[in-house]
């Protein structure tokens, strides 16, 4: 425990589980007054647990006001809520075969939502002498893919989202960041991937482990802390290098386990 968000008031979105309910719990270890926000009312100790909706405007106001009246201020906001429930996934394939209302469902909450819960935040962090924003967005919002074209589109609009508000808010001291992340072993992906996939995307990183809740709230601790505080505008992969290689690398690494030599 560290005391470096020492009376900063936190919001966290998607606060139920997974990610984030392990960066609600991490902000709070490194001393801040955390709200964990989810559709449905999370329950985690330490955190003042809140419902709202983030496809209503109206709810997000009412929810920011509420967190106003009782803190006085808001200093970080981790835009960590996504659609992602197996019934929407199941649908959001290619471009061919997406339903229009799957592809609506994914913009009003993993780009929608998170723009509208700035508008209402931001003013209140400039009052309060600036703050940090840390966005949640994914390899599929910079990368290709067969399927979940939806969600792809709905997180590559998060990540220039970020940089638009750190163009425009910066001089009032907002920072605002995106982290890019890769596979997560979060309760739902450990218990709906099946381990032929799991073994498929650990070929891919660079690192001997796949990542896991906690590997993600360490990184949106440090940018929300002032140890980031010349870093705006900036869109972090935290994949555990699953993005930093040719698209070859894993079956080039096989091939030359398989010659007993790495000479191209």
């Amino acid at each position: 425990m560290t005391d470096r968000l020492d009376g900063r008031v936190a919001i966290v979105t998607g606060a139920g589980g997974g990610i984030g309910a392990a960066t609600a719990a991490r902000l709070a270890r490194d001393g801040a007054k955390v709200i964990a926000a989810d559709l449905q009312e999370p329950q985690l100790d330490g955190a003042v647990n809140e419902a709202f909706d983030l496809t209503d405007e109206g709810s997000i106001a009412a929810f920011i006001d509420r967190v106003m009246a009782r803190f006085g201020r808001i200093d970080i906001v981790h835009n960590n809520a996504a659609l992602q429930s197996e019934a929407q996934r199941q649908r959001d394939l290619d471009v061919v075969q997406l339903d229009a209302e799957v592809w609506d469902a994914a913009m009003a909450v993993n780009a929608r939502g998170p723009m509208l819960l700035c508008k209402h935040a931001i003013p209140h962090m400039i009052a309060g002498g600036g703050g940090s924003i840390i966005h949640s967005s994914s390899g599929f919002g910079q990368l290709g893919e067969s399927t979940l074209t939806a969600y792809g589109a709905s997180k590559a609009a998060l990540i220039n989202l970020s940089r638009f508000i750190a163009t425009q808010y910066g001089r009032e001291k907002i920072r605002s960041n995106v982290i890019v992340i890769g596979f997560v072993l979060t309760p739902v992906a450990i218990a709906t991937t099946p381990q032929e996939i799991k073994d498929l995307i650990a070929a891919q990183h660079l690192l001997p482990a796949l990542g896991t809740p906690e590997n993600i709230a360490d990184v949106v601790a440090f940018l929300a802390s002032d140890d980031a505080s010349f870093i705006t505008g900036a869109a972090i992969p935290v994949d555990g290098g699953f993005t930093a290689h040719q698209p070859t690398f894993a079956d080039m690494r096989a091939f030359f386990a398989k010659v007993g030599g790495s000479k191209l």
